[in-house]
């Protein structure tokens, strides 16, 4: 186990190995600044490598809180495989502990300090089955990101298909103002794999306060080429 303090030492230790630096993705503003019992895990951004990606997870404790640190130059086609495996490592382990969460870091701009924002239950799927069947009652409505600038939502209804593209910046009041009219509405996020980590990272920070608040947003998230 390693306390915060640790975490931060070994996260400087990186920082300034050579070839090893993590570039975190950065926020305006999240509200998790601060972690207990955790061991980190690292993604760097590596272009000689034949995928252009290295894993460091030799400090990996099972029973403890999971940070995981993502270079934001890395693509989701390079991070989410490597995710999904630290996540199957995790649920999958002899020893575990029901408390324990996984966390991405990142660069906290507003209280220029580390963030944190939670993917515990987030499931990635790199084939993209995602469609508009009914969940629990509500009508799933994609919300697909293929750039870093705007997303298109496809909202499903009496047997039609409406299409609505907005900028990222109105992604939140966008969302809002379709749930209060439908609340029977259920999003999925899908996005592109070519999307660097940062763009990921700008949604899940605008997203993780209403999410968790109206429990609207599905925990599949599909990435797509």
């Amino acid at each position: 186990m390693k306390s915060l303090l640790t975490f931060f030492i070994f996260l400087f230790t990186f920082s300034c190995a050579p070839k090893k630096v993590v570039e975190l993705p950065q926020v305006n503003q999240v509200d998790i600044s601060k972690i207990s019992d955790i061991s980190a895990a690292y993604l760097f951004y590596e272009p000689g490598q034949g995928d252009g990606i290295e894993l460091n997870r030799k400090n990996l404790i099972s029973t403890t809180n999971w940070v995981v640190n993502v270079d934001k130059r890395l693509t989701l086609n390079q991070a989410i495989p490597k995710i999904i495996f630290l996540q199957d490592k995790k649920r999958n382990a002899t020893h575990k502990n029901a408390e324990a969460k996984n966390y991405y870091t990142c660069d906290d701009l507003s209280q220029n300090t580390l963030g944190f924002i939670e993917f515990t239950e987030v499931h990635y799927h790199l084939k993209d089955t995602s469609d508009f069947k009914s969940t629990q009652g509500k009508t799933v409505s994609l919300v697909n990101f293929e750039t870093s600038d705007r997303f298109e939502l496809k909202l499903s209804g009496n047997d039609s298909i409406r299409y609505l593209k907005r900028p990222v910046s109105e992604l939140k009041t966008t969302l809002d103002s379709l749930h209060m009219k439908d609340q029977n509405l259920k999003f999925t996020l899908r996005f592109k794999g070519d999307l660097a980590f940062q763009d990921y990272i700008s949604v899940k920070s605008k997203l993780a306060k209403w999410a968790a608040k109206e429990g609207t947003v599905s925990k599949d998230e599909f990435i797509f080429n």
